[in-house]
């Protein structure tokens, strides 16, 4: 492994929004096409996981998290920084000067970036809570299945729903998790 070869450094390629995933894949294909494979190191699109709460269906959706950026930790050298910007959906490098350089990133800069990949992988799921305070929702799970309540209060961390249910003629305080609970 020569010198040259081990000088590795993490990049920001910028690409089109959206598309992070599928241009990720791309320079992937490329780099093994023309047999790079020892300059470029690893490409990071960093994602968080979001919950999101469809028709009372908890739905995991990875989310980019910063959008059209993509992490490159390669040696540009000769022609690499050239193959890269020339790939489909790829707009450039994150450098000091338009069109100049590709500037690494400072080490504490990656490790911040790195150490937030980690996080939201441990960190799990958000959930962006999908009820409002005095929302009509009808309970779907559970003894009181089929009946409609009032949310009067909301609990993120235990993810739960004060809920008040009339049961015969009178009002009655439920504790549910957001998955027993739907909008009506």
């Amino acid at each position: 492994m020569s010198e040259e070869k081990s000088a590795k450094k993490w990049y920001v390629v910028r690409a089109v929004s959206g598309q992070e995933n599928k241009i990720k894949s791309y320079i992937e294909n490329e780099i093994t096409r023309l047999n790079l494979q020892d300059y470029i190191e690893e490409i990071l699109v960093p994602t968080e996981k979001v919950i999101q709460i469809r028709n009372g269906k908890k739905i995991s959706k990875e989310r980019v998290y910063f959008s059209g950026y993509i992490m490159v930790h390669a040696n540009l050298t000769g022609e690499i920084p050239h193959i890269i910007k020339s790939i489909n959906g790829v707009i450039g490098f994150l450098g000091e000067t338009k069109g100049g350089d590709p500037v690494p990133l400072r080490k504490a800069e990656v490790n911040r970036m790195l150490g937030k990949v980690d996080e939201l992988a441990v960190q799990g799921e958000n959930i962006n809570i999908p009820f409002v305070i005095g929302e009509t929702i009808k309970v779907i799970d559970g003894p009181f299945n089929g009946f409609n309540g009032t949310v009067e209060k909301i609990n993120e961390e235990k993810r739960k729903l004060e809920v008040m249910v009339k049961i015969f003629g009178r009002k009655t305080p439920l504790e549910l998790s957001y998955m027993q609970v739907e909008k009506v």
